[in-house]
C-alpha cells in the first residue's frame, strides 16, 4: 500500500503530438490505440495502457478530453450533485472514495461540488504519481492498492476515512476494475451513502460475461442500490 497527502501545484498542459489511426478502421474499445511522439520518436500506445499515458504530463487530458471529448467526470459529478439536492442532502458532507482515481480529474469535479473529503484509490503507482504531479491539492489521501486483495492494514486505513460516497468514473469494464474491486469499494461506504459511476451499456445486458450486469441487477433487486437517475 502507498498513501500520500498532496501539496499545491498546477496541472500541466502538454503539446505532445498525438495521431490517431485511420478513422475508417474499427476497433473494440479495449483495443483502441494512438501514436505519441515523445523523446524524438513516435510510439504506439493503447488507450488502456494507463501507466504509459500517465507518465507523460498532460497526455491523459490531451488524448481523452481534448481529442476524444470525454465528459464523464463532469457529467457524473453533475448528476450526483443533482440527486443529492433532490434528496435534500448537502454535497459538503460527502466523504468520497474515488475508485480508479487516475490523475485526479474526477476528484477535481468532486472538489467543485464542495465535498468535505476526497480520497483516491488506484492500483497503479503511476496514477498516484500523476495525481501528485498534476492535481496535488485534490486528494486528502491517495492509496495504491489492489481492492480485490486488501490486507488488514489497508482495510483499516481506508475505513478510518468513514466514506459515505463511492465514485468510479471511466474505469469499469475491460478488466480495469473487476466486479470484486467495485464490490470492495462499495462495502466501505456507510449505509445510506451515495454511489456514482458510469459503465458501457454492453456490460449491463444479458450477454455480459464480466459479472457487472449480475452484480448491479442483484444489488438493485436486493435493495442494496436504489437508482436515482
Amino acid at each position: 500500500m502507498s498513501s500520500a497527502r498532496v501539496t499545491p501545484a498546477t496541472a500541466p498542459v502538454t503539446r505532445t503530438p498525438v495521431a490517431l489511426p485511420d478513422p475508417t478502421e474499427t476497433y473494440g474499445q479495449d483495443a483502441e490505440w494512438c501514436v505519441v511522439r515523445t523523446e524524438g520518436r513516435w510510439r504506439e500506445v493503447r488507450f488502456h495502457d494507463y501507466a504509459e499515458i500517465f507518465a507523460v504530463p498532460g497526455l491523459y487530458e490531451r488524448l481523452f478530453y481534448d481529442i476524444l471529448e470525454c465528459r464523464s467526470p463532469a457529467t457524473i459529478a453533475g448528476m450526483l450533485g443533482e440527486a443529492i439536492g433532490e434528496a435534500g442532502g448537502d454535497p459538503t458532507e460527502l466523504r468520497v472514495l474515488d475508485l480508479g482515481a487516475g490523475n485526479g480529474i474526477m476528484g477535481e469535479e468532486l472538489r467543485g461540488l464542495g465535498a468535505a473529503a476526497v480520497v483516491g484509490v488506484d492500483i497503479l503507482s503511476e496514477a498516484a504519481d500523476a495525481a501528485g504531479r498534476d492535481r496535488p491539492t485534490v486528494y486528502d489521501d491517495y492509496f495504491v492498492v489492489d481492492m480485490t486483495g486488501l490486507d488488514t492494514t489497508e482495510s483499516a486505513a481506508l475505513e478510518r476515512h468513514r466514506f459515505n460516497c463511492l465514485t468510479c468514473v471511466a474505469a469499469l469494464g475491460f478488466a480495469d476494475i473487476p466486479p470484486a474491486a467495485f464490490r470492495a469499494g462499495y462495502n466501505l461506504i456507510a449505509p445510506g451513502g451515495w454511489v456514482a459511476f458510469n459503465i458501457k451499456e454492453d456490460f449491463l445486458d444479458d450477454a455480459d460475461r464480466s459479472g457487472f450486469a449480475d452484480l448491479i441487477a442483484r444489488s438493485v433487486d436486493e435493495g442494496r442500490l436504489e437508482l436515482r437517475l
